[in-house]
């Protein structure tokens, strides 16, 4: 059973209701610790190769509300809470970096898929997307990035998170005006950025050890840029971007597509930062018409 904060009745969009009913928690054994790590997932078993979509910073599986339902009609799709995010458990003994992030992914997928699949990164999950297909890329058959992060360095930030200064900036992260002001920066419309939008941002903050996770993910220094290892990069790969992405912006749109050698390059008008959640048909025909090539 999934134990779910109780904001989450609160849900009026009915895809947000709908996937968080559909929330699984596997226990999910890694040579990170004795114990299992258990794991939220969703997934939808139908014909096709697997769909596995993965979520950006201090967000969730929840972020997929609107895009899941129109992937599952054409593949197997599953999205999971990487380790240290949304509602997949924090333990204390873990510290939550890129290298754990990526080999709990591998033993997610070892566990429950065990065949390549059309792997899906939004924002730093893309990041996550890149560094997990460069480690293992017979485990993935295709790559498909959203905005991505991964072309900067870590910020200094990591290096500032000790006692009070980094429960001080999660507390500032924490603050539903400040969650706000970032939701409505990553439309295009700012009418998406709704309550409905705010409570799906915001469910995962009261998970036991939120703020110590986060706390811990910034101290390895996250992900960085990986300038350098694009060029290695073997699998097929199609890059997502929104034309008026005002987070990252659009300039890396392109140093992508340079630097990775068999991909290609769509935009998807009229949207910012999240093209899967401003303009989730677009983006899942987009991502079904590369699943067929």
């Amino acid at each position: 059973m999934v134990s779910l904060p109780l904001d989450s009745k609160k849900l009026t969009e009915i895809t947000s209701i709908n996937l968080i009913q559909q929330i699984n928690c596997d226990l999910i054994l890694t040579p990170l610790s004795p114990e299992p790590i258990p794991t939220t997932y969703v997934c939808q078993r139908t014909e096709g190769t697997p769909i596995v979509l993965l979520h950006g910073f201090d967000s969730s599986l929840l972020e997929f509300r609107r895009l899941f339902p129109l992937l599952v009609e054409a593949n197997q799709t599953w999205s999971l809470d990487l380790l240290g995010f949304g509602f997949t458990q924090r333990m204390v003994n873990l510290s939550f970096s890129p290298q754990e992030i990526k080999t709990h992914l591998y033993y997610f997928w070892k566990t429950l898929i065990e065949k390549p699949i059309i792997l899906v990164g939004a924002s730093m999950g893309g990041a996550t997307a890149l560094d997990f297909t460069l480690t293992y890329p017979e485990a993935v058959k295709k790559l498909v990035l959203i905005d991505p992060a991964g072309l900067t360095n870590p910020p200094i930030l990591g290096k500032l998170m000790f006692p009070p200064l980094d429960y001080f900036a999660t507390a500032f992260l924490s603050n539903p005006r400040v969650r706000q002001q970032i939701s409505r920066a990553a439309y295009y419309d700012k009418s998406l950025a709704n309550s409905d939008a705010q409570l799906c941002a915001a469910l995962h903050l009261q998970c036991p050890n939120w703020s110590q996770g986060l706390i811990a993910f910034t101290k390895s220094g996250g992900y960085g840029s990986f300038k350098q290892q694009l060029p290695n990069l073997k699998t097929e790969t199609l890059i997502i971007w929104g034309e008026n992405d005002q987070i990252l912006g659009t300039k890396d749109a392109r140093k992508f597509e340079q630097l990775i050698p068999n991909s290609q390059l769509t935009w998807v008008p009229n949207c910012g930062h999240v093209p899967h959640l401003e303009q989730p048909k677009i983006t899942a025909e987009k991502i079904i018409e590369f699943s067929l090539i």
